[in-house]
């Protein structure tokens, strides 16, 4: 009398490995546009964090608003606040990518000029969709198709202000 084997069978081992294919093909691309939302929100809180830091910088040292990497200090040192290195912001901040966005401060100057800090998806479509800029009044705006890095404060100003 032969024993009968214990285990499962070829054809029942397919059906459990095509049902989890099928669960990870509804929960990859979700996953994605999770990542892309809050890759967007850390986008907009840069943001934030750079107006405050160019508002503060402003009222320190009253030169004007400072170049982005000007506003924090080298990663992972020691940081003594300057003109040259304010340590305002962090240093992965001032070196200007964060989270799948590039940040960027395109028109920081002398006294009386208005910073507009922009930031845009490092890869559009994968790290985030949207482009965000600021203008002078701390407003962040938003281009929901990414197209539009708004280099200019009129360009910033012409996009849709976020709720």
């Amino acid at each position: 009398m032969m024993k009968k084997q214990k285990g499962f069978s070829l054809i029942e081992l397919l059906i459990v490995v095509a049902i989890i294919l099928i669960i990870a093909a509804i929960a990859i691309p979700n996953l994605m546009r999770s990542r892309m939302a809050a890759n967007e929100a850390s986008a907009v809180g840069s943001l934030r964090t750079i107006n405050t830091a160019e508002v503060t910088y402003f009222t320190n040292y009253g030169t004007g608003f400072a170049p982005l990497g000007n506003l924090g200090g080298a990663i992972g040192a020691v940081c003594v606040a300057s003109s040259a290195t304010a340590c305002l912001i962090d240093g992965l901040l001032s070196n200007g990518t964060k989270t799948g966005y590039v940040m960027a401060t395109p028109i920081p100057g002398g006294l009386g000029t208005i910073a507009a800090p922009n930031t845009a998806p490092v890869t559009a479509g994968q790290s985030g969709v949207r482009t965000f800029c600021s203008d002078d009044s701390g407003v962040i705006r938003n281009d929901p198709t990414g197209a539009v890095v708004a280099a200019t404060l009129a360009a910033c100003q012409a996009l849709n202000a976020i709720q």
